[in-house]
């Protein structure tokens, strides 16, 4: 009760302002695609500037990741971070949120934005097309009501978006239905003006907002980050913050994180499950494997049935259908990675440090119809809590991915 009432307090002491009460607020918005996955969902491809003012809320601005173009020179990028994920971070906005790290996101995104347009923001925010969704339960079907979405819908999208089609609708059919990469970012970011013009009116089932909102925050699909030190400071107390460490971590917590390889749209079609296992050591120190299983559910002919922009038409050297996928885990603090287990056999893997976690890295590459399982093992972890598990927000439901712990059967020494 005591922490339901400290967290109450906390976020009423900065809500007001960040939602624009005292003065008009302006943040950068990463609408996620989760079709190309990014550690904390998937690539921003579309983006927006919403604008809160005295409860009034707009969507404008909107325009694409790949418009802004290339970081020259590159945004200076944390060493450990960049040694994990590479400069890239700091040189193109689609690759901000490799690292699962919202903060170095958020605060890179702004940075790129005001180098391109000359305006600084009030902070940042990022959105999935699962929690649009939510959104859209709350509100209800939403019409297209934009002339140009409606000249796309021509094209055999819907002309109204609901809670049951929008996911399929933006990370599927958009690209079956539109070739041009530059109008699939419209329609993206069209679609995300439509569903906000509609919260604005404010004819909503207010409990299904505030539910859907929280359902969307406790599953990693909903973050924000504020330019105000002070605000950020609360923030970065819970989940909404999306920090990789700090008092939001639990002291047991492990992740494990998704960023695609293939430079395609191909993670609509992958399936995977994530699950922690406990195990016997002998000695005062705890081990936990992590173990990760994906499976490519793309159709046999998908080189030749799913347009060239889903598959990504071998650009990066991967046959088209066939998704490569890096797969990264991160322990609790002061543990360390051990081994590495590709579909049981022992194998390489790239072991590093992100705030004194450890992290190892495991890439995986799958042809339609191919499984692969990933096991990495964590040791000498001294915090004996039940260990919590982060986790990419896929396309999936939550409940299909994350799996539950599996406790340790230790035999008690005679």
């Amino acid at each position: 009760m005591r922490g339901d009432l400290d967290t109450a307090t906390n976020v009423a002491s900065v809500a007001p302002g960040m939602l624009g009460a005292q003065a008009t607020r302006r943040y950068l918005i990463l609408i996620q695609n989760n079709a190309e996955s990014r550690a904390t969902g998937g690539i921003p491809g579309a983006l927006a500037v919403l604008t809160l003012d005295k409860g009034k809320l707009s969507l404008n601005g909107q325009t694409s990741a790949g418009a802004l173009g290339v970081m020259t020179p590159s945004l200076a990028v944390e060493k450990e971070q960049e040694q994990i994920y590479s400069g890239r971070i700091g040189k193109y906005m689609q690759d901000v949120n490799l690292t699962p790290d919202f903060p170095t996101t958020a605060a890179t995104a702004q940075n790129m934005w005001e180098r391109k347009t000359g305006e600084r923001l009030d902070g940042v925010v990022s959105i999935d097309p699962v929690a649009l969704g939510y959104i859209l339960d709350a509100t209800g079907p939403v019409a297209v009501t934009d002339l140009r979405l409606q000249a796309l819908a021509n094209r055999g999208l819907p002309t109204e978006l609901s809670g049951t089609n929008i996911v399929r609708t933006l990370l599927s059919d958009v690209y079956s239905e539109i070739s041009e990469p530059a109008l699939q970012d419209m329609y993206f970011a069209g679609v995300a003006k439509e569903i906000f013009s509609a919260l604005s009116t404010g004819q909503t089932d207010t409990k299904k907002l505030l539910d859907g909102l929280a359902r969307g925050v406790d599953e990693g699909r909903v973050l924000a980050w504020s330019a105000s030190t002070d605000e950020q400071a609360v923030i970065a107390n819970y989940r909404l913050g999306g920090s990789i460490s700090g008092p939001n971590i639990s002291p047991a917590n492990f992740g494990v994180y998704f960023n695609d390889g293939t430079g395609a749209k191909m993670d609509y079609y992958v399936k995977r499950t994530v699950q922690l296992f406990e195990e016997c050591t002998g000695d005062d120190y705890g081990q936990v494997k992590v173990r990760v299983t994906s499976t490519n559910t793309a159709p046999a002919d998908a080189a030749n049935s799913l347009p060239a922009y889903v598959t990504g038409d071998g650009i990066f050297g991967i046959a088209p259908g066939t998704v490569q996928t890096n797969v990264v885990a991160y322990g609790p603090s002061q543990a360390n990675v051990e081994t590495a287990i590709v579909d049981g056999k022992k194998t390489d893997f790239a072991a590093h440090r992100h705030s004194n976690r450890p992290v190892g890295s495991v890439t995986v590459t799958l042809a339609p119809g191919q499984s692969s399982t990933v096991e990495l093992t964590f040791g000498r972890i001294v915090q004996h809590t039940k260990p919590t598990l982060a986790v990419t927000p896929t396309v999936q439901p939550v409940k299909d991915v994350v799996l539950g712990t599996k406790p340790a059967e230790c035999v008690p020494p005679k």
